[in-house]
């Protein structure tokens, strides 16, 4: 017999910005499990539902738990913030679920941050671009300063995830000196705090400024790419759709 194991991406957090596929999950499962803060996000919709949380830094023992009730025949969700496949549990899920060959995995999307926080700022990501993490907890800064380098090298737009924390105050400031020995000092560029909840703010600004600016850790900042500018207040992207319409097509 197998058991599943639904993995719902929440978005920001709002119902309104879940997808009809993660609500019908969460509204299907016997018992929803995640990251306190997350389970709290849901509100009194699912009150009913089965609640079991885990605090930060212990995703192995979610996972765990997640496979333990799933086994007693329950119908299992469990929730992560924006995406579960971008910077978050799908994939030590499926690493675990090695050791569950009678579990099967569905991952349901959901709306991330650099989709969220672009739709605030105007179209910053309307052309390539690069999400990169500052979070060194897992990936060596060392790899980081060489992503970042190379975004910068290729010309991509860049959504930056945590960019600061209570240990990482100056982790923002760093990443704008490695950009900006490729990036001139007035790139536009812009941050969204708070997305999708209450509080949100937007700020558009300039690389030199970015890089004396204090965000928090519920911020994702976003780079813009030689083509991008403040149009009306917003930051824009250009596509190259400009370019094609003073082409003599022949």
């Amino acid at each position: 017999m197998k058991h599943n194991i639904y993995l719902v991406g929440m978005g920001p957090g709002k119902e309104e910005m879940m997808t009809g596929e993660a609500l019908k999950a969460l509204e299907a499962a016997d018992v929803i499990i995640g990251y306190t803060v997350y389970i709290k996000l849901l509100g009194e919709r699912f009150a009913d539902k089965e609640m079991r949380t885990t605090p930060m830094r212990q995703e192995e023992e979610r996972c765990k738990l997640c496979f333990e009730e799933a086994k007693k025949g329950k119908q299992v969700a469990m929730v992560c913030s924006g995406d579960a496949g971008i910077y978050g549990m799908a994939s030590l899920l499926y690493e675990m679920g090695k050791e569950y060959p009678d579990t099967e995995i569905f991952v349901i999307p959901g709306i991330t941050a650099a989709c969220s926080g672009a739709a605030v700022l105007g179209a910053p990501l309307n052309h390539d671009f690069c999400v990169i993490s500052l979070s060194d907890l897992l990936t060596p800064w060392e790899k980081i300063e060489k992503r970042l380098l190379a975004a910068a090298g290729g010309d991509f737009a860049i959504a930056i995830y945590n960019p600061s924390s209570h240990k990482r105050k100056d982790y923002l400031k760093k990443a704008c000196d490695i950009l900006l020995r490729v990036i001139e000092e007035e790139r536009p560029c812009g941050y969204v705090e708070n997305i999708g909840r209450e509080g949100t703010k937007a700020v558009t600004c300039t690389l030199r400024e970015l890089r004396d600016t204090q965000v928090n850790m519920f911020t994702t900042v976003f780079i813009g790419n030689s083509d991008t500018e403040l149009i009306h207040g917003k930051l824009v992207t250009k596509r190259g759709y400009h370019i094609e319409r003073n082409t003599d097509i022949k």
